[in-house]
């Protein structure tokens, strides 16, 4: 399945932008970053159980937020795009 990943983490302390980096790696090892604070990840139930928990133990619930999307369909069918293009998309191969 298709999620779009987004979050807001409060960096106004050293803890905060070490949660930032934190989460951002988390969601950069599961899907492609299309924005700052935007990953869209092509991921198995499984897998996607798997992100949700690893998110869970990056951030402080009491003052960040991530929110999932789940789409039935391909991100590449619904997904619109104005200005600067997306390069990746989401289940790309990497080459290293």
């Amino acid at each position: 399945m298709d999620v779009v990943v987004t979050y807001d983490i409060r960096t106004t302390t050293s803890a905060g932008e070490r949660r930032l980096a934190r989460v951002a790696r988390v969601c950069e090892s599961y899907g492609v970053r299309v924005q700052y604070s935007v990953f869209e990840c092509r991921l198995s139930s499984a897998r996607l159980q798997r992100l949700m928990f690893n998110l869970a133990d990056e951030i402080d619930p009491r003052v960040d937020s991530i929110n999932i999307y789940r789409f039935d369909g391909a991100l590449t069918e619904m997904r619109t795009s104005l200005g600067r293009r997306t390069w990746r998309e989401p289940g790309d191969a990497w080459i290293v």
